[in-house]
């Protein structure tokens, strides 16, 4: 087989290329590697050696004349007969799955690319693809222009085949002036017929990319239908799912601003055009001077066929319209329903990814000088407490931001924002936020109960400095005396932390002290659990062991280390495995994780389990209380029950009862009166503890009686000593 004319020529006419005659080189290179290929159709190829299309395998360099246009090594063209089947594989990747590596396997027939898996809990799970059925021969294969040009971006790899007298071609924009100029029609079926793989995804985000960057210079209605059915077909509800394989992170972000860019050049002929009407992107425009009155655009769409549709309002107040010149300007807006869950944000310290859109998204593209605009958005969720938070999408910033809009209502499922609009922040939604509207109410409660539980914690360490050593009395009442002051110290310093954590920013503060903070947090309120544990053995072992007691010594050990020992390893193990991956603090608050690593159950799963076991404990208290004998009275019925009920209420808030309405909490759905009392009898416990474990001991009572009087005695004796006769012959003498 021949080649060696058309390397030569191939290679003069790279040297040409700087010389005036460079037109008349690339016109006889072609006709001559077109010559070779025409010999080499004729001759059958070795066994096992398949000829591509365009170029024998050693005439692949014959395309290459065409300095402009970027060709990787290895790129495949596709078969245009028949429409693909699949972009994915059947297997996963073959061999032992080791946490955190990563494996590939290539896509199914008629697709290029690879699929890519990480290995994650001992599975193959796919992270990224790049299947890729859509080419330039699939985009203008039906075309009359037999020339294939590109017009993706130059990191789409895409092949030309031109049998003709090469032209030359400046841009990859005049290629597709030259197939479809008018309205760009002639790639809409290809585009339609593709499988919405995250490779063919990212291929038609490229290709809006350029189409809005090189060729809106005149965007008529036809064009923006084109482009709008074009990205209408990535933006289907089916396709969803793939955005996430899709290695460029930013193609979410590129595809709105592509189409706002592209919408910002089109031009409006009538007063008022609904200009594109597609199931996942409407657009529309009016014109409007400083003397129209106030406007507004209506958006009712689908989110898919089973659901009913979803509202949208963008006005524009008559304030903003008096600022217009009297020449006429347009207004142009585009609705979409699926983006929002889609656009992907850029990474950001004091935000937890994701943030659920909840609403359309908004575009505007309004004339120079307006700046404010009213939006209504209908809530997709409409559970009862959502609350919803306005934002507008910061092209440069790549993510959501809350300082563009400002909630003016929020009433059963409709949202007012009004946000200022500028050329990096021109779209528009509403977030899940947060924080419900029940997380107000329950704020305040934890805050005025905080306040009062520190002053009541701090109130009962003086208190039981002052009466000390007249309660502990025996060997039990001292070590009862012991886990209450344990439990109020634990306690206040967890609810100091928690306060100290809860103002905390860890964007602007260092994120090292966020980490101490919740050691700390951590560590005083499992504490905290663990004495009234203790508190609940001793309670147990006052009743059931009546003649042998152990010694003080040796309960103090067993107190302090289940009180302070057990809850040393648990934090300390906590932050040696969650911390060096990060995994230790939340994003939003100094307190443990639960997204990533789960870091909460190091809290929850102790805590709950010493609140069932103090529970039974309370239970074997009640059924010991001494039962109404044979013959009895319903007085005394009476006072059985009181003393029962009076032991409960005591033993509740000592040995933290009051934690087992987090539990229903935590179901969905939960009325706002568990909350509301969940929060109360927690942040009261520090008054709580203060009350029933102290005020209402009659031996504190009575030692504070007797403390008092002491007290006043020794006051009243050295007011007598003051004023007694020989003080006063001494005070004259002195005097004399």
């Amino acid at each position: 087989m021949y080649t060696g004319p058309c390397k030569v020529l191939h290679h003069s006419s790279g040297l040409l290329l700087n010389s005036g005659s460079s037109r008349f080189s690339m016109v006889v290179t072609s006709l001559w590697c077109q010559l070779i290929f025409l010999l080499n159709s004729l001759v059958i190829p070795p066994k096992g050696q398949v000829n591509k299309p365009g170029c024998t395998p050693n005439l692949a360099e014959c395309s290459h004349y065409r300095s402009k246009i970027h060709i990787k090594a290895g790129d495949k063209l596709q078969s245009p007969e028949g429409k693909p089947k699949s972009g994915r594989i059947q297997d996963k990747c073959h061999g032992p799955c080791i946490s955190s590596s990563n494996c590939s396997q290539p896509c199914a027939k008629d697709f290029h690319g690879e699929i890519g898996f990480t290995c994650n809990q001992k599975e193959w799970q796919k992270s990224t693809e790049t299947c890729t059925s859509l080419s330039v021969e699939k985009l203008f294969q039906d075309s009359s222009v037999e020339s294939r040009l590109s017009v993706a971006a130059p990191s789409i790899p895409l092949h030309i085949l031109d049998f003709r007298a090469p032209e030359t071609i400046e841009s990859v924009a005049q290629g597709i002036r030259k197939n479809c100029p008018l309205d760009y029609a002639c790639i809409i079926d290809a585009v339609k017929s593709s499988e919405t793989t995250s490779g063919n995804i990212a291929f038609i985000v490229e290709l809006l990319k350029n189409i809005s960057t090189d060729l809106s210079d005149n965007v008529t209605q036809e064009k923006m239908k084109s482009y709008s059915q074009v990205a209408n077909h990535i933006l289907d509800t089916a396709a969803v799912s793939n955005w996430a394989f899709i290695p460029n992170k930013n193609a979410s972000s590129d595809l709105l601003q592509s189409v706002n860019l592209f919408a910002r050049q089109l031009h409006i002929h009538n007063k008022s055009e609904n200009i594109v009407n597609e199931l996942f992107i409407q657009t529309k425009g009016f014109h409007l001077n400083h003397n129209t009155s106030e406007k507004s655009f209506n958006f009712s769409i689908s989110m898919n066929s089973t659901t009913e549709d979803i509202l949208g309002t963008v006005q524009i107040p008559r304030q903003e319209l008096g600022k217009l010149w009297p020449n006429a300007s347009q207004a142009i807006s585009i609705a979409f329903p699926t983006l929002g869950s889609i656009l992907r944000e850029a990474y950001s310290q004091n935000v937890s990814l994701p943030r659920r859109v909840n609403g359309l998204v908004l575009s505007v593209v309004l004339p120079e000088g307006l700046q404010e605009i009213v939006l209504t958005f209908e809530k997709i969720n409409k559970t009862r407490h959502a609350r919803a938070q306005c934002v507008g999408w910061h092209s440069k910033k790549r993510r959501w931001d809350e300082k563009a809009c400002k909630m003016t209502q929020d009433i059963r499922n409709k949202v007012k924002c009004r946000c200022n609009y500028t050329s990096a922040v021109m779209s528009f939604s509403i977030l899940m936020s947060p924080t419900s509207k029940t997380d107000e109410v329950l704020e305040y409660i934890t805050c005025i109960g905080l306040s009062i539980s520190i002053l009541s914690l701090v109130l009962c360490l003086i208190i039981e400095a002052t009466v000390w050593s007249r309660v502990v009395v025996t060997d039990i009442s001292y070590m009862r005396h012991v886990c209450i002051v344990n439990i109020a110290v634990s306690l206040l310093t967890a609810n100091v932390c928690f306060i100290i954590g809860s103002n905390f920013n860890s964007e602007v503060q260092d994120y090292n002290v966020c980490v101490a903070v919740t050691f700390f947090s951590h560590f005083f309120y499992l504490s905290l659990f663990f004495w009234m544990l203790f508190k609940a053995l001793l309670i147990i072992y006052g009743i059931l062991v009546i003649f042998r007691r152990m010694m003080k010594s040796r309960m103090m050990v067993i107190g302090f280390a289940i009180g302070y020992g057990c809850p040393l390893i648990i934090a300390v193990t906590t932050v040696a495995i969650t911390e060096p991956k990060k995994g230790y603090v939340r994003l939003e608050a100094c307190w443990l994780n639960w997204v990533s690593t789960k870091a909460l159950l190091a809290f929850a799963i102790p805590a709950l389990v010493i609140v069932a076991v103090n529970l039974i404990v309370v239970l074997v208290v009640a059924v010991n209380t001494q039962r109404p004998s044979i013959g009895s009275s319903k007085s005394q019925d009476v006072a059985i029950i009181m003393r029962i009920t009076k032991n409960v209420a005591i033993l509740t808030p000592l040995l933290g009862l009051t934690w087992g309405f987090g539990i229903a909490t935590l179901i969905e759905d939960t009325p706002l009166t568990f909350h509301i009392i969940f929060a109360s009898l927690n942040a009261f416990q520090g008054f709580l503890i203060l009350l029933f474990g102290t005020i209402m001991d009659h031996k504190i009572r009575d030692a504070l009686r007797m403390r008092m009087s002491s007290l006043q005695g020794k006051s009243r004796a050295a007011e007598n000593a003051s004023l007694s006769p020989t003080n006063g012959s001494k005070l004259m003498n002195r005097q004399g």
